[in-house]
């Protein structure tokens, strides 16, 4: 922001303001730290949802890959993988919130926050509960699968039994 306090003189662009009598005055009610926050919101929103659509792609890549018998993968597995990146978008999501919220906050925003985060941490527990169902599952499968099946299953066993 400038403020003038004198007549312009002619010079170099940066010279004649500095001669002008225009200074930079720093914003005293906290605008350039608000402003830094209104631009990083938009950007860890955007990290959230690319999270969150990579781990969708990347999931029902896993799952179109598990159902064609190409690489095996247990349904728990790919719910698992999935989850893990539910959580983490979620979590990007939330601090979003918190930015936006942590500069200026009024009641009526601090109120939303308040239902976001309770909304939310309900969410992530169940997905918390849910992940960690999913990666018993998992593992109770690969302990009840018997070691030469599991060696037989790998690519490098396949291939080496196409030979």
């Amino acid at each position: 922001m400038l403020a003038r306090t004198g007549a312009p003189r002619a010079a170099s662009r940066r010279t004649a303001r500095r001669r002008a009598g225009y200074r930079r005055v720093a914003p005293r009610d906290g605008s350039l730290a608000r402003d830094v926050v209104d631009a990083l919101i938009p950007v860890v929103e955007l990290i959230g949802a690319a999270v969150i659509g990579v781990g969708v792609l990347i999931a029902f890549g896993a799952y179109v890959l598990s159902e064609l018998a190409c690489v095996p993968r247990a349904y728990e597995a790919v719910r698992l993988l999935l989850g893990r990146f539910l959580a983490l978008g979620l979590e990007f999501q939330l601090a979003s919130h918190i930015l936006g919220t942590a500069v200026s906050p009024t009641f009526a925003e601090i109120g939303e926050l308040a239902a976001i985060v309770a909304i939310r941490t309900v969410l992530n527990h169940f997905l918390a509960q849910e992940i960690e169902r999913a990666h018993r599952i998992v593992d109770d499968e690969r302990r009840s699968v018997p070691p030469a099946r599991r060696r037989a299953a790998t690519p490098a066993a396949v291939d080496g039994a196409a030979r």
